[in-house]
């Protein structure tokens, strides 16, 4: 059994105030026992002196240099002494002490392996984001990475987020993986999550990579039939992004470094979903949220839960 009914991770690096802000709301949480742990990944602004003096119940792993955000919530959520990992951004705040009590509660259906939690995008509006739209378990075909809650053990059997996307895709890579695996992501209804999106992450490169891994996903994870159409799709739609968002060199540059990464994907690390995973995947990007009783029978039945030892 686990030791915490959740853990709620927070990666970070030189962000100190705005992590001490997503801390005081994490260490807030009421309704169920949850651990709060911090993976400082080599920060140089006083980060770790200021968790462990300000914040001394929260178990903090810190490092000297630095793995990446992916790299550090694969690790974060091997360490987690939670039986669901809730993972929030440094920039985002829980804006209600009952926020992991009632995502917790969201993993009942034994079929739901992440639930996408609400929140908003404080700075770009009101619009609040993945928030079911009625009572019961309704499926999506991904989760936003500020805002969302994994079984540990499905998460650590499938391998965990790729680490090599470095940014950007991930979540709907792993996504992807967990559908094949029979498990769906459900929208959660707990009050939404306040993301405040830091200033400080660079458009160009966020641009790049997204194209870049847009086009990798498809290389490892799309069946044959579709991954032709789906390659064309992805290369259209980044250079109108990439346009309409005055981005359109670093989108260039990042399709172009994605079209060049086929030969070794499609050689090493090709594992292709099955099809009726991948039709399902489609309904839900393009029709969906759609309740899981409508597509139970379409998706594998997910293996029995394992029970990792606790780090």
């Amino acid at each position: 059994m686990a030791a915490f009914d959740a853990t709620v991770v927070i990666t970070t690096k030189d962000r100190r105030d705005e992590l001490r802000r997503a801390l005081e709301s994490a260490v807030a949480q009421r309704g169920a026992a949850v651990e709060v742990l911090v993976v400082d990944d080599g920060s140089s602004d006083g980060t770790a002196a200021m968790v462990a003096e300000e914040f001394p119940r929260v178990r903090l792993v810190s490092h000297g240099a630095s793995r990446g955000l992916i790299g550090r919530r694969n690790e974060a959520t091997a360490l987690a002494r939670g039986a669901i990992v809730v993972h929030v951004d440094d920039d985002a705040v829980l804006s209600s002490e009952d926020t992991v009590r009632v995502t917790v509660a969201e993993f009942d259906d034994p079929q739901v392996g992440a639930v996408a939690i609400p929140y908003v995008d404080v700075l770009h509006g009101p619009r609040v984001h993945q928030r079911a739209p009625a009572p019961g378990v309704w499926a999506v075909d991904t989760f936003r990475g500020t805002a969302h809650a994994l079984r540990r053990d499905v998460f650590l059997r499938l391998g965990g987020f790729r680490e090599d996307l470095e940014s950007h895709v991930e979540e709907p890579e792993y996504c992807l993986r967990l559908l094949d695996a029979g498990f769906v992501v459900r929208l959660g209804s707990a009050t939404p999550i306040r993301h405040y999106d830091s200033p400080r992450r660079s458009p160009a490169r966020n641009q790049h990579r997204i194209w870049r891994n847009n086009l990798v996903r498809a290389w490892s994870l799309v069946p044959l039939p579709w991954l032709p159409g789906r390659v064309a799709k992805i290369v259209v739609a980044g250079l109108l992004a990439g346009r309409r968002e005055g981005q359109l060199r670093a989108t260039v540059t990042g399709l172009a470094s994605g079209l060049g990464r086929a030969p070794s994907e499609l050689l090493r690390h090709r594992h292709p979903v099955e099809r009726r995973t991948y039709r399902v995947e489609r309904r839900l990007r393009y029709g969906g949220p759609i309740r899981l009783s409508e597509i139970r029978a379409e998706l594998p039945p997910p293996a029995p839960a394992t029970h990792p030892e606790e780090p």
